[in-house]
């Protein structure tokens, strides 16, 4: 692979920087958001799926157990997917070389 050519106008080179600084920022912000986002949905979701499971400890008819199995189920579902977004969390840090 080639080294990335950099623009010999200094007026562009600043831009380019600036637009990177831009983007890193938003992108910080982004994760903060995410993080945020992850956590208001972690507790309830903790609560939610902790109440299924101790309904079905109890004894159950058989329509009540299925509801309380969907409902555990679903909530396992949201936690993965909420876990997945972990992933996205924290953007990886830009290769700079150095100036």
């Amino acid at each position: 692979m080639s080294e990335p050519q950099t623009p010999e106008d200094p007026n562009e080179l600043a831009r380019l920087r600036a637009l990177v600084s831009e983007y890193e920022t938003k992108m910080t912000d982004a994760a903060a958001v995410l993080a945020r986002v992850r956590h208001e949905i972690n507790n309830p979701l903790a609560a939610l799926l902790g109440q299924a499971q101790l309904l079905l400890r109890e004894e159950l008819g058989e329509k009540s157990r299925r509801r309380a199995e969907t409902i555990e189920s679903q909530a396992k579902r949201i936690e993965e997917i909420v876990g997945e977004l972990r992933a996205i969390q924290t953007p990886a840090p830009a290769n700079r070389t150095q100036e």
